[in-house]
């Protein structure tokens, strides 16, 4: 991506940013915004914290079959 790319998608994604800050200002429901947010932020860290304790246990199965192999061969 070049310079001129990055430039228009950052720009893009400030006037996003602002879109969004400006509804929620001008919102007469703000702690139901800010409840959903809140709500979809905390099943986001749930996911992520699922799948890193999917990986370390694969890393951790990963690391056992690897020791098994070598324990079992001759070198």
């Amino acid at each position: 991506m070049n310079e001129q790319s990055k430039g228009v998608l950052m720009f893009l994604l400030g006037a996003a940013v602002g879109v969004a800050v400006g509804y929620f200002l001008a919102s007469d429901n703000k702690e139901e915004i800010i409840s959903n947010v809140k709500e979809k932020v905390n099943k986001v860290k749930d996911d992520l914290e699922g799948q890193i304790e999917k990986g370390k246990k694969l890393v951790n199965d990963l690391r056992q079959k690897a020791n098994d192999l070598l324990e079992s061969t001759d070198l």
